[in-house]
């Protein structure tokens, strides 16, 4: 996969991409270390393929260490974070990428724990070792960011709203954040082909990715899409935008906006 950053562009970095065991967080964390940065792994149970992406960055000349946290579990993220100020001293750059709320046998508000709650538990315990300058980018789709006001597939509406209430509560964390020294940055992308969200509800709704991608002209890829997660955490944000109010778009939202 082409690199979005020149190597070495991110010497002395260190970041954190929640979920990368496999998928866009995978995709995403093997960017940042082959720009340079030292990079974490996190997982919740896909250790095996953790360790081995870790492996192969190193077998690269790059820096990684894995780190297994269950979001929804407090303890679970203070120890990670203790692990990340141990190994690495602090960070500069919080992908959150993790989420999730369509996998079957979990209770019924798991998606609100998972993508609101936990959200917001992750980015207060991480406020200690993001030091000023630092950048923190919250990744969603279009379909949970305009879910107020632009219908989505019922067998998605669930996650949508509580990855929303999520990006909601996280924005009300600005002026927190501003105060730190520390930039945010919404990332929201349309489905993206090969993801396990898309595959769940493809398996649900059949036929519901190709109506979609009819739709929107063009579907992202994992790697593309990793890519734009990549330049929002290193990019400027632009002057006289609040922390609030800056989210990078991934694809077309003109039928999101029309609604």
């Amino acid at each position: 996969m082409t690199t979005p950053l020149a190597a070495g562009s991110l010497i002395g970095k260190r970041v954190l991409v929640t979920g990368s065991s496999r998928g866009i967080g995978a995709d995403t964390v093997s960017y940042f270390a082959a720009a340079g940065a030292s990079v974490v792994i996190n997982f919740r149970n896909k250790e095996a393929r953790a360790k081995k992406l870790a492996d192969s960055i190193r077998a690269a000349g790059g820096t990684a260490i894995t780190v297994g946290a269950d979001l929804t579990d407090s303890a679970s993220v203070t120890a990670m974070f203790e692990t990340i100020r141990a190994e690495f001293g602090g960070l500069d750059i919080l992908v959150m990428n993790a989420s999730g709320g369509m996998e079957s046998g979990m209770a019924a508000d798991y998606a609100m724990v998972l993508n609101r709650d936990a959200q917001v538990n992750l980015l207060t315990t991480a406020l200690p070792v993001l030091g000023e300058g630092s950048r923190v980018v919250f990744v969603t789709s279009h379909q949970a960011h305009f879910v107020q006001t632009t219908a989505t597939m019922p067998e998605y509406e669930p996650v949508a709203r509580s990855k929303r209430a999520g990006e909601d509560a996280l924005r009300a964390m600005a002026p927190q954040l501003e105060k730190a020294g520390i930039g945010f940055v919404v990332v929201s992308g349309d489905m993206i082909e090969g993801t396990i969200t898309a595959t769940l509800l493809e398996r649900s709704n059949p036929g519901a990715l190709g109506l979609r991608k009819e739709a929107a002209g063009r579907l992202y890829n994992v790697s593309e899409f990793a890519a734009e997660i990549v330049q929002a955490a290193v990019e400027p944000v632009p002057e006289g935008t609040l922390p609030e109010n800056h989210t990078r778009y991934v694809g077309d939202i003109t039928e999101f906006r029309q609604a």
